[in-house]
């Protein structure tokens, strides 16, 4: 089923997939969305417990084999239209200027050099911010970078614990600010089945609900429940995209000038790795390599009485006194933030204790607890990688994955100081007792096929696109080179909204070019 009609083809509807598949619509490109998931049905079953992400058939749990001390032996990822956005919590940060920066503490010997800096994505910032609607409030964030317009909307109205929290921190001599959020305040029912679950009203700006759909009625053509398995090369371009139906095994093939990678951290370098692309790539080895994953922990503190009565949403707050580090400590260079957490659902309470009494006793409590998120920026590290298992496949011939990572000793003593900050606050607001756990998950999995300066440490030029092979980009979270220290979201929507428009520009030129050639002839 060959499409010699197709313009492009965008492999993942996430951030990066559903971003460049806006740009490239709105230039009259004829473009195919390719998501190895199905749409997420939207209504009242929303709010039920366990339709909070993990629980629902959405999420593979086991889709990754995972190796090393950096989580369990199984890591699973979002297979949706629209991604992870759609089950997210909405919260919408640029990078810090700084943080396009090197920082030896961070990137050590590895290599690691972004090819642009703020400023020259910048624009891309007020573009996605602006697309996806975001609601924030500027002059509080001591680290907030440099800003061409202000947010599309202001923030809402803090809930009572946000207050509380927001005074307790301010008493330790921190700076709370508003995180910036991906929602529209006039669906929004302030419920607290926000983060985690996708939105029964469509109150939250997901790429399924804002940028997808209205892509319909411009000439995106989109298969869902489609799995890329192989890419196949001829002459220094991508020429073939294999791909089976996820539930029939139906194989089917597609051919288009241009094919964007999108699918994400994990599957991106498994794909590549699965077509044997690294060998094309002068930088091939970087290729599953320098896998990043915020060193992250929650702490919830619980509260003699309920801390957030009528469980309204209360994800509001952010603290970044610490983001460039901390005199005081021994850790010497950046450190991260904190972010206010919702109060967890008693169903993925008792899933993640398991079923038996513990689970239901603990589950019984939570609506007792509120917390924080600590997001320590993690060092990228070569033997933190994506590989695959040529001795194993699936059902679908793809070979199976592999991840190993562990985390660098200095990724998890910046973790304990920022631990230690918002225990702190915790206290002070009134906690009786603060409770600990590191996050497991690869939600914010970055690096893999990175961007760079050098062709030889890295896989991607500044315009994302793969080194060796010449209409092959990769816009997705796999690009990043460091990973910062905030949600990477809005970051992957700028830079894939950057990566389109030069894609647009430079295949402009290609044709006037030949189209010159041709008169000339």
């Amino acid at each position: 089923m060959a499409e010699p009609t197709l313009d492009a083809i965008v492999v993942g509807s996430g951030f990066g997939g559903a971003m460049s598949a806006k740009v490239l619509v709105d230039a009259g490109w004829r473009v195919l969305l390719l998501e190895r998931g199905d749409w997420v049905d939207r209504g009242a079953h929303n709010w039920l417990p366990d339709s909070v992400g993990p629980l629902t058939r959405f999420y593979a749990a086991d889709a990754y084999r995972v190796t090393g001390n950096g989580g369990p032996p199984r890591a699973g990822s979002y297979r949706c239209v629209g991604g992870p956005s759609v089950f997210f919590g909405g919260v919408s940060l640029r990078f810090r200027e700084s943080d396009f920066l090197p920082h030896p503490e961070i990137a050590g010997d590895s290599g690691a050099a972004w090819p642009l800096g703020y400023r020259e994505l910048e624009p891309f910032y007020t573009e996605a911010e602006r697309i996806l609607d975001i609601a924030g409030t500027t002059g509080q964030d001591p680290t907030e970078p440099f800003r061409s317009a202000p947010y599309p909307h202001s923030s809402a109205e803090l809930a009572p614990i946000s207050r509380r929290l927001e005074c307790a921190s301010r008493e330790l001599g921190l700076n709370p600010f508003r995180l910036p959020l991906a929602i529209n305040r006039k669906r929004c029912i302030a419920c607290s089945t926000c983060d985690g679950f996708a939105c029964a009203v469509r109150g939250k700006n997901d790429l399924a609900t804002v940028v997808i759909r209205p892509l319909f009625d411009r000439g995106l053509r989109l298969e869902p429940n489609t799995i890329v398995t192989r890419l196949h090369v001829k002459d220094g371009k991508v020429t073939e995209v294999e791909a089976a139906h996820r539930l029939t095994s139906e194989r089917k093939s597609y051919r288009a000038p241009y094919v964007l990678l999108a699918a994400g951290a994990l599957a991106t370098p498994h794909l590549l790795l699965a077509s044997g692309l690294e060998r094309y790539n002068p930088g091939g080895d970087v290729i599953g390599r320098y896998l990043m994953r915020h060193y992250n922990e929650i702490l919830f503190g619980a509260f003699p009485r309920k801390p957030n009565p009528g469980r309204v949403f209360h994800k509001q707050l952010g603290i970044h006194d610490l983001y460039m580090g901390d005199p005081a400590s021994r850790v010497r260079g950046k450190l991260g933030g904190m972010q206010q957490v919702t109060t967890p659902p008693p169903a993925l309470v008792r899933a993640e204790l398991g079923g038996g009494m513990r689970g239901a006793a603990v589950a019984t409590t939570v609506e007792h607890l509120t917390g924080w998120l600590t997001i320590a920026e993690d060092q990228p590290q070569p033997d933190n990688r994506v590989l695959v298992d040529a001795a194993a496949s699936d059902r679908y011939g793809l070979p199976k994955a592999v991840i190993h990572h562990h985390y660098s000793d200095r990724d998890r003593a910046a973790g304990a100081i920022l631990g230690a900050t918002a225990r702190a606050i915790l206290r002070r607001a009134g906690a009786w007792v603060v409770v600990q756990r590191r996050v497991n998950t690869f939600s914010h999995a970055l690096g893999t096929v990175r961007m760079g300066t050098d062709p030889r440490t890295s896989a991607l030029n500044a315009d994302s696109r793969f080194r060796g092979l010449d209409n092959l980009y990769v816009v997705d979270g796999s690009v990043m080179p460091t990973s910062a220290a905030v949600n990477p979201s809005l970051t992957i929507a700028a830079l894939s909204l950057r990566a389109a428009r030069r894609l647009v520009a430079r295949a402009g030129k290609a044709s006037q070019i030949r189209h010159r050639v041709a008169i000339k002839h």
